[in-house]
């Protein structure tokens, strides 16, 4: 009687599971933060890996279930398809990139664009180059192919780059100039992506140049891109005009002023959709544009709503993640017969050591907020790849599926012979998965890395008493300038 009363549904048992974990990690945060030097996403993807089919098996969110694909759903799967990743990532992403656009300095723009058009341009693009020729010599693939899975994996991650870069003891350590330019690349290039990622999928799709071309122009670089971002900071100030008149004649309470906030992130991000424009795009310019001036951030300096945000919506979406990695992909088959577990390591090591770091080492002298080699290096390393990837994976398979940004919900199924086109669809997901998968790992953890090498480098009188626990600025890096600000103190409101 009593047993037959427990309804351990996968529903349930995400609501059971997920907020053990993350009210766990709330009660500990600080510690995991300032003592272990970890962040939650490192954290929220292995526990999905362990509650995931691969381990324990409790939770099992996609179609393909325990085994894989072959058995369908009857064997743990939830049927949730590649549509539920889209949107998920597609929500997430846009909010987190407007956060970047609300917190950035005001008028960051206007002051330091030399520095970030370094980094959405020369830094982008040898990034995506140099990635497609890892994935054509090493998985065997055609060159649009090749171009296509490296434009999922060009754009850093401003959820990883948040998680890592703020809100934390090592965070201090860094000058904020290099803080402020990394959260404004990572706000950007999910959305300046979209061109990379079209470009390949316009060449395996259409059957002329020159309908590829008239298409790119039109479609990416005029509708997604250029109206996406011009919409996203005519809609960002309006609304900060809006929320002023509101404020100014008491409309408005201290919690809906709050809400706020997060209701024009998801307003940007179902405009941006609904319209067809580059979502991220118009979430960074909304973010940028509603407080571009500074009356934003000056009346919520006390909120911790990005915090809160990072902690309920980031983490989940990364033990989501863990939970489903195609680890049944992760092996050759008659459409990937050159994906092993070797090459996606190699792939892997190649992607973290020449994606950035030679380009901005080569550029430095051209980066004003990059003054030293050693910042050089730091800003070559910490260029996560993570959710924004997973978004252009999905929507690059949906494009080469069914020609839309709509995703087929369940796995498609091929039959020999395969064409370039099939190929690609197999190729792109489990690559950028692998790929996004250990750049969590690895970034994530870089901050222990950074922290446990600096302590040991002192001399034993010099050390914290606490196990890597300095709070001193990093050796290597300018410091001046308000401690390292992207404005001296002096210029500050």
């Amino acid at each position: 009687m009593v047993w037959s009363q427990i309804e351990f549904t996968p529903a349930h048992a995400t609501y059971l599971l997920l907020s053990i974990f993350l009210i766990t990690y709330a009660l500990f945060e600080k510690f995991i933060r300032n003592r272990l030097h970890l962040s939650e996403p490192p954290i929220a993807l292995l526990i999905g890996i362990v509650l995931g089919p691969r381990l324990l098996g409790w939770i099992a969110p996609t179609y393909c279930g325990v085994n894989g694909c072959a058995g369908g759903p009857s064997i743990g799967g939830w049927e949730l398809g590649d549509n539920v990743v889209q949107e998920a990532t597609r929500v997430i992403v846009g909010i987190q990139v407007f956060a970047v656009g609300v917190e950035l300095p005001k008028f960051y723009m206007a002051r330091h664009w030399r520095s970030v058009a370094m980094l959405l341009g020369p830094v982008m693009i040898f990034g995506w180059l140099i990635c497609a020729l890892f994935v054509y010599l090493i998985f065997k693939t055609n060159v649009p192919t090749a171009l296509t899975i490296a434009a999922c994996l060009t754009p850093t991650d401003p959820v990883l780059a948040a998680s890592i870069l703020s809100h934390s003891q090592f965070s201090s350590r860094v000058p904020k100039r290099i803080k402020h330019m990394l959260s404004a690349e990572s706000g950007c290039n999910d959305g300046t992506s979209f061109p990379f990622l079209y470009a390949g999928v316009f060449w395996i799709t259409q059957s002329t140049a020159a309908d590829a071309l008239k298409d790119y122009f039109l479609i990416t670089i005029l509708w997604q891109c250029t109206l996406g971002i011009t919409v996203g900071l005519i809609l960002g100030t309006v609304f900060n005009r809006i929320l002023r008149f509101s404020t100014n004649h008491r409309f408005i309470d201290a919690p809906s002023f709050t809400a706020f906030y997060l209701l024009l992130a998801i307003l940007s991000v179902g405009i941006g959709s609904t319209l067809g424009l580059d979502d991220f795009l118009v979430a960074f310019g909304c973010g940028y544009g509603f407080a571009r001036d500074g009356w934003f951030a000056k009346k919520t300096k006390e909120s911790h709503t990005p915090q809160i945000i990072d902690l309920m919506l980031n983490s989940a979406m990364f033990v989501y993640l863990g939970a489903i990695i195609p680890w049944y992909d992760f092996q050759s088959t008659g459409l990937t017969p050159n994906i092993t577990i070797g090459r996606l390591l190699a792939f892997l090591v190649l992607v973290l050591l020449f994606r950035r770091i030679p380009a901005i080492l080569a550029l430095k002298r051209w980066i004003p907020d990059i003054r030293t080699w050693r910042e050089a290096w730091f800003c070559g390393h910490f260029g996560p790849m993570g959710l924004g990837g997973l978004f252009l994976a999905i929507e690059g398979r949906a494009l080469l599926e069914n020609g839309t940004a709509s995703p087929e919900t369940h796995p498609p199924h091929y039959r020999h012979p395969y064409n370039d086109r099939e190929k690609a669809v197999m190729t792109i997901w489990p690559v950028v998965c692998f790929v996004v998968m250990g750049s969590t790992l690895v970034h994530g953890l870089s901050v222990l890395a950074l922290s446990v090498v600096a302590h040991f480098r002192r001399p034993k009188e010099n050390r914290a008493s606490v196990f890597a626990a300095e709070t001193d600025p990093l050796d290597g890096m300018h410091h001046d300038e308000g401690n390292g600000d992207s404005e001296p103190e002096s210029e500050e409101e």
